[in-house]
Formats: structure tokens, C-alpha cells, sequence
């Protein structure tokens, strides 16, 4: 089979299908995202989703996975998707209709990234993979009900929905809209593998495993301090950093003194998570976005930015995923990647109705 991954990022999607024994081939048109890729093996065409034709593609796709890039859309950006919404809903139609308007409706666009959410349906209509898997900002939600309503007139089975990464074992309570689609089997969301408050054994089976939490995540034991880990993640263009840096000593040396918890960025009113609980949704595309450890019991502030180990960790990354570019960079893929533990989960049930995968 092939899958095709649209804004394929650092390998997000990528990594959960490998989970599964499956790879793909990601369309990406970031320098450093597509450095990512290749250094964790991962195939990649360099080039821009909204240009780069189908044609050659037909008949050679059997799931199609995407990501569009939410800056438009999301809480942390400045929003234009919301100025936009009615123009994406309005190429939506025109494309079921197989009439190719991106190129006005893109230039009507407050922010012309706004349309890239159209897409995934661009290249379903043509390719007509056996599934479709998409991942967005909850605030794309309503284009993911139309999407769904022009693919079950083609004959797709379509769910959609908001899941919580946290349920799936990622430390970490980010939600993200989805919409799942197959014409081999009923789409549904992935059953929850974790839960905030599991509950006892039943009849029916054993309890959800607790939400995983980021002291579990990184590996700091029982301690209510977090002990750094083996590698800063990177130096300011990319490649090793020496560790312990002065303020990763710093922390080191708190083990035993204070509390600290993780603030979700630099404003009065961030989200501020102790270490026994999953994090907060990282965002990294803002400097208003710093992500840093902070001790809360003492006198003399103290600040410690997260590094890109220990984000990627959050995310669900393996240990050691190759990161390329700039410490900004390696930041921002973390951030805008897929949770490769949600991947598998949403993709798991999608392809075992094609290739046998146990679901």
C-alpha cells in the first residue's frame, strides 16, 4: 500500500504508522522539517501541498493522511481563519462541484494559508484512497463536518470529532479535531487506551490506565522535581549542546529543594501544570509561547526553559528523534507534529480493514 502525508512535518503521522509497520510518503515543503525527515528515514517530496499535482498520484494512493497548517486557525495565532471560514466553505463546494476556484478564493483570503484546510479534499476527490485520516485545531471542526458530508456522497463511512491526546497515552492534554474516513469499513474514533480518573476493574474488562504524566513522560521517578534530561536538545543551530548547561545545573542542583511545575507560556494568565500531570498543549510558534520549568515555593524565582528532548518527549517522540535546524525550529516542529502515540491509535483501526493490521 502507499500513504500519502500531506504537510508531512517532522514525521508525526509518520512515526505512528511505523508503529504499525507501515510507512508513507510525505509532502512537505519546510526545509528543516523535511532535514527531520530524512534523517529519521522517512521518504519525502519536497514541495508545496497546494501546487503539486495529482495526476502522477492516481491509482497509486490507498490512505491519505494531512495535517494543514493551523497558524489561521489557531487560539495562540492571530485567528485570519476565522475571516476567512466562509471562503474555505465556499471552495469546499466548489471542488466537490470540480470547479478549481483556490486560486481567487486564495488571493480573497485575509491570510492566504487559510485555504490550505481545502486541501485534503482536493486530493481525495482525485486519488480516492481506500481511507482518509485529517488533523486540525479544534476551531476547524465545522470545515471537517462539511468535508465529512461531500466524502459520504461519494461513498465514504465518516467520522469526526475532537480527541484528547492524553487518552492515548501522550502526556499531554492536547485536543485536536479529526476526521477519519474509509470505504472498507465504518469510520470511528479509536477507543481510549487512558483516562483523567479510570475507575475501578468492572465485569466488562479492567480500568483505563491512568493519564500518563509528565514526570513518567521524562523519567524523574516519584521525585516532585524534575531531574533534566540526558541532552539539552540541540545548540542555537542545531547539532549537540553541551550538558549541563549553567541553568540545566541550576535545576539540577533544585532536586531536593522547591516545587517545580511546567508554565504554558509567558502571559499573566498561562497554563501552569504540576509535574504528576500531563501537560498542556506545547505551543512553540509565538515568543509569548515560552515553555519553561518554574519553581513556585521560593523566595528567588527561578526559570528554566524546556528543552527540545524533553518537549519531544511530551509529544510523544521517541528518544533521540533527529531533530534538524534551529533550536526555533526544532521548537516549532515539535509543537505543530502529531503525537506519533495518537497517530497509531487513530490509524490503527483504518488500516487493518486493508492490510490485516491487528486493531
Amino acid at each position: 500500500m502507499t500513504v500519502l502525508d500531506l504537510f508531512a512535518g517532522p514525521g508525526g503521522w509518520s512515526e505512528g504508522l511505523r508503529a504499525l509497520g507501515l510507512s508513507d510518503i510525505g509532502i512537505e515543503i519546510d526545509p528543516a522539517a523535511c532535514a527531520t525527515r530524512a534523517a529519521a528515514g522517512h521518504t519525502t517530496i519536497r514541495a508545496d501541498v497546494a501546487d503539486y499535482s495529482t495526476a502522477p498520484l492516481r491509482g497509486k494512493v490507498t490512505g491519505l493522511i494531512a495535517s494543514p497548517p493551523c497558524q489561521t486557525f489557531s487560539a495562540a495565532g492571530l485567528r485570519a481563519g476565522n475571516v476567512d471560514r466562509d471562503l474555505c466553505h465556499q471552495c469546499l463546494d466548489d471542488l466537490a462541484r470540480r470547479n478549481d476556484t483556490r486560486a481567487a478564493l486564495r488571493a480573497a483570503c485575509t491570510d492566504p494559508r487559510s485555504l490550505l484546510v481545502v486541501e485534503p479534499l482536493r486530493y481525495a476527490l482525485d486519488l480516492h484512497p481506500d481511507w482518509i485520516a485529517l488533523e486540525e485545531v479544534p476551531a476547524v471542526a465545522p470545515l471537517f463536518v462539511h468535508t465529512a458530508s461531500i466524502l459520504r456522497s461519494i461513498g465514504y463511512s465518516v467520522w469526526t470529532g475532537v480527541l484528547n491526546a492524553a487518552d492515548y497515552g501522550v502526556p499531554q492534554t492536547r485536543r485536536r479535531a479529526f476526521l477519519l474516513a474509509s470505504q472498507t469499513r465504518a469510520a470511528a474514533p479509536p477507543e481510549p487506551t487512558h483516562a483523567q480518573k479510570p475507575g475501578p476493574d468492572t465485569l466488562f474488562g479492567p480500568a483505563l490506565a491512568p493519564w500518563v504524566t509528565m514526570a513518567h513522560a521524562l523519567g524523574w521517578g516519584a521525585s516532585d522535581r524534575p531531574a533534566p534530561t540526558v541532552t539539552a536538545g540541540g545548540g542555537k543551530s542545531g547539532g549537540p549542546e553541551p550538558f549541563p548547561t549553567q541553568a540545566r545545573k541550576a535545576l539540577l542542583d533544585a532536586q531536593r529543594r522547591g516545587t517545580w511545575v511546567l508554565r504554558h507560556g509567558n502571559q499573566a494568565n498561562a497554563t501552569v501544570r504540576r509535574i504528576d500531570e500531563p501537560a498542556a498543549t506545547l505551543l512553540f510558534g509565538r515568543a509569548s509561547n515560552d515553555v519553561s520549568w518554574q519553581r513556585v515555593d521560593s523566595s528567588q524565582p527561578e526559570s528554566v526553559r524546556i528543552t527540545t528532548g524533553e518537549a519531544a518527549a511530551l509529544q510523544a517522540f521517541r528518544h533521540g528523534y533527529p531533530f534538524q535546524g534551529s533550536k526555533t525550529r526544532q521548537f516549532e516542529q515539535i509543537g505543530n507534529a502529531v503525537p506519533p502515540l495518537l497517530a497509531t491509535a487513530v490509524l490503527r483501526p483504518l488500516v487493518s480493514a486493508v492490510v490485516g493490521v491487528a486493531a
